[in-house]
């Protein structure tokens, strides 16, 4: 199949590149002429594993393309998925200004039948916005092209994206046309060989589908860490917690972690865009998902607080170590990450920083440009010297298994506050560290 992708950021390019992966004749548009310049030299302007590798050998196989062009993207593709950002507006709500002009180019330059796909993550009600706007192009031209528009959301997890999407646990289409539905199923064949794992239902449950999935997950986090808060307090432990109620099948072990809050550029835009959907278009008030957002960002700076609670309100002096700055492992996304949130408490109270993190540092010598008292290492042991205390604030894989015996003695005290619960209490406490963890 021939398919145009509008947008190469996460969503865009993976899902262009693992089309072009199971045989398909791929072009991805761009309006950002460096973006699309470093593609076509074989980098990729965002951390994925497996990505670049994928992007490289599906250009060599000339199965996958790039282009800054409307009209040739226009006419390409049978099928054109939109996958442009939607970032939050000031009250929360989705904007919509790059789906809509998205829109127009394609009614501004297709000359036969598309499937025009809102692969983004949209608010209830974009596929009427993306339809009027493509017939009000192709009405100015005075031509009655025929189209379809499909919601197909994505469910693709940063830093393990292309697996997601190569071996999908659902596909949600929503469609209300039988041809554009016989398109999606042929173009997903590829993907579920084993089982049909596609569903179709109707366009305004499928968009909804998206942003309730991701609320759901926000809930499940938030849930566990205010009960991690009210473990500490009454002297439980939250991992004890959470293997009993995990055990549950009606409950399950999945997203039951305790931590120092989500960030990334779903969860808290979705959760933002639900509730300011359910008020503006509804005239509802989601209690609990209100809730949720609240303790999220108060979660965000419980590691300020043990910090302070530890080495005294004024931290002037004081110098702490800081591994993990992206919002999760496996990704150099910055996007709402609780570091920010951590590295600003520390410095607001007179402290210096050091941070390290495999991948995220240069996004975050951007995002910290005018930060004064944070500093950079060049790996996690290195980011030890002079330290008061470590601070974890990101999963790593290499933050897993340190040399406890290094760590203690560069250290000049032994404390290590853990945002994300990487080590065994009773072990790290038992080689003389002070340890102060999320509800335990």
């Amino acid at each position: 199949m021939k398919i145009t992708v509008i947008g190469t950021g996460y969503v865009g390019l993976v899902s262009g590149t693992c089309l072009a992966e199971v045989g398909n004749d791929v072009l991805c548009l761009d309006v950002d002429p460096a973006k699309i310049k470093t593609l076509e030299e074989g980098g990729i302007p965002i951390f994925e594993p497996g990505l670049q590798e994928m992007v490289r050998r599906n250009v060599a196989a000339g199965r996958l393309h790039f282009s800054t062009d409307l009209e040739r993207a226009a006419h390409f593709g049978t099928i054109m998925f939109i996958a442009v950002g939607t970032p939050p507006g000031e009250d929360g709500s989705a904007d919509m200004k790059y789906v809509t002009a998205a829109a127009r180019n394609i009614g501004k330059y297709m000359t036969d039948y598309k499937v025009i796909v809102d692969k983004s993550t949209v608010p209830v009600g974009t596929a009427d916005i993306v339809k009027a706007a493509v017939a009000e192009e192709l009405k100015k031209r005075g031509v009655d092209t025929p189209f379809s528009v499909v919601s197909n959301p994505e469910f693709l997890k940063e830093g393990a994206a292309v697996e997601d999407f190569m071996r999908p646990d659902r596909i949600i289409v929503g469609c209300d046309d039988e041809q554009a539905v016989l398109y999606m199923r042929a173009l997903y064949a590829p993907f579920q060989r084993k089982h049909d794992r596609l569903i179709v239902m109707d366009i305004r449950s499928a968009e909804l589908t998206k942003y309730a999935a991701n609320a759901m997950l926000a809930t499940r986090i938030s849930f566990m860490n205010e009960l991690a808060n009210l473990a500490e307090k009454l002297g439980a432990d939250i991992e004890s917690v959470r293997k009993g109620i995990g055990s549950d099948p009606r409950i399950g072990y999945d997203f039951l972690y305790s931590g120092a809050g989500y960030g990334g550029s779903c969860f808290p835009k979705d959760v933002k865009a639900l509730i300011k959907t359910a008020a503006v278009d509804a005239g509802m008030e989601l209690q609990v998902l209100t809730a949720v957002e609240s303790a999220n960002d108060a979660q965000k700076h419980v590691l300020g607080t043990k910090i302070k609670a530890r080495f005294g309100n004024d931290l002037a002096g004081k110098h702490f170590a800081l591994w993990g700055l992206a919002f999760k492992a496996n990704t150099d996304d910055m996007r709402e990450a609780t570091s920010r949130e951590v590295i600003k408490d520390l410095l607001a109270a007179g402290a210096t920083v050091t941070a390290f993190d495999p991948e995220a540092m240069p996004e975050a010598q951007h995002c910290f440009a005018d930060l004064k008292g944070l500093s950079y290492a060049p790996n996690q042991t290195a980011a030890l010297k002079n330290a008061d205390a470590l601070v974890i604030v990101t999963e790593w894989k290499e933050f897993r298994s340190p040399d406890f015996d290094t760590l203690k003695a560069k250290l000049k005290t032994p404390v290590i506050f853990d945002g994300r619960n990487m080590y065994d209490p009773k072990l790290v406490r038992g080689l003389g560290f002070e340890y102060l963890a999320i509800g335990r």
